[in-house]
């Protein structure tokens, strides 16, 4: 509680007077007792300067009007320049402040008329510092929101971009300004947007994400939830265990339902092809229950292929091209193999050939596709692959030949 006992309107214009000598009292022992403050440019030390005589002034007129302690003691943060502000630690402004309390002390309870006004001085000062501490911590809490606001739209921007495939240089100097390498190799992850206290989720996958070692940035469309991620640093980012290291405590992060991984890409500007898929790959997600979480995108081609995904159908094409490459047994064999039912004797039989023969092709097969046609995943993508090569006849023979999104069937 403020002292009862008034303070004579001939103290409080002794406190005004000095000011002045007090504002460059407290300077001094700022440079004396704080190293750092010596070494800030003149102008900066002068705007402290500036911050502490305005102080100084509100102390004298807090004492004849202590309710107005909030207004009083911001004011004297509002005048400050900013480039003051955006120098100075919450840390460092606390010491400041601490210095000029103890300055305050010494040379403030002397100008009192007697033994009364010199006991209200002293009280006065301990509340006026913390009230000036308070006030401090207010305007770093405003800056502090104002600028995670900023982010959170510039963020939000950026995000929205690489979806949108706008890739441009506002793109790159926004994700830098959030400190996101662009040159970093990176993958989009999607999923749906976290249920319960999304907020937290979300700060969650962020320091998830930095633990690991990745750069990450967060934007929330509707009810999806898109996450671009940085490959981790070092050696482990050149493994294909390095660059999934970290990833399952992220994932949690995610509301219920698949959660899908686009493919490395090499920059922030490339992002848009690893959000397209990862995007197709959610939408088909639904057409495979049984699949893990997170699931590549890659590893959703038959799904996404009968959504229309045509990223996915010429992905199927490409799969087929080194088996039409090698020549016409491998394609027939496998063929023959899948439409059977997966029994290697009954190919055989419809080949004409021995059943060692099926075997070897069909391990050709393996080698060159990656896929093992006797598993019953991987057979399903080969047969996708093989109806999406059909429907594309022109593309089979050409599968590198370029096609617009969206362009399934010629």
């Amino acid at each position: 509680m403020m002292p009862h006992v008034p303070v004579r309107r001939s103290t409080v214009r002794r406190l005004e007077l000095a000011a002045g000598g007090l504002a460059t009292a407290c300077l001094g022992a700022m440079e004396d007792r704080l190293p750092w403050f010596a070494r800030l440019p003149a102008e900066q030390r002068a705007g402290v300067l500036l911050v502490t005589q305005t102080g100084v002034s509100n102390f004298a007129a807090w004492l004849t009007h202590p309710g107005e302690t909030i207004r009083l003691t911001a004011e004297a943060f509002r005048i400050a320049p900013r480039d003051l502000a955006r120098r100075l630690s919450l840390r460092q402004t606390v010491e400041l402040v601490r210095v000029a309390t103890d300055v305050f002390e010494q040379h403030l309870p002397p100008l009192a008329a007697d033994d009364d006004e010199h006991r209200v001085l002293v009280e006065a000062i301990l509340r006026f510092g913390r009230e000036i501490a308070f006030a401090a911590a207010t305007v770093y809490a405003g800056a502090a929101e104002t600028r995670g606001a900023w982010d959170a739209r510039l963020e939000a921007l950026v995000v929205d971009a690489v979806v949108r495939g706008e890739a441009d240089d506002a793109m790159v100097s926004r994700a830098a300004a959030l400190g996101f390498d662009p040159a970093a190799a990176l993958r989009v992850v999607v999923g749906s947007t976290p249920v319960d206290v999304p907020e937290e989720a979300l700060g969650e996958v962020r320091r998830h994400a930095h633990r690991s070692g990745r750069s990450v940035l967060v934007g929330v469309q509707g009810q999806r939830l898109i996450v671009l991620l940085s490959e981790p640093s070092g050696g482990a980012a050149r493994t294909p265990a390095g660059s999934l290291r970290g990833l399952g405590r992220i994932v949690d992060g995610f509301g219920p339902g698949p959660v899908v991984l686009g493919p490395v890409v090499g920059d922030l500007t490339a992002a848009r092809a690893s959000a397209r898929e990862a995007l197709g790959g959610l939408r088909a997600a639904p057409g495979r229950p049984d699949a893990p979480r997170p699931v590549a995108a890659d590893d959703l081609l038959p799904e996404r292929a009968l959504c229309g995904d045509a990223d996915a159908h010429r992905a199927l094409t490409a799969l087929l091209a080194p088996l039409h490459a090698a020549g016409g047994a491998l394609l027939d064999t496998l063929t023959a193999y899948l439409d059977g039912g997966g029994a290697l004797e009954s190919c055989a039989r419809a080949l004409f050939v021995h059943p060692n023969t099926v075997r070897y092709r069909l391990r050709r097969v393996s080698e060159l596709t990656g896929r093992h046609p006797s598993e019953p995943r991987d057979a399903q993508v080969l047969r996708t692959a093989l109806v999406t090569a059909r429907l594309n006849a022109d593309e089979l023979r050409n599968p590198y030949n370029e096609r617009q999104d969206g362009d399934v069937l010629r």
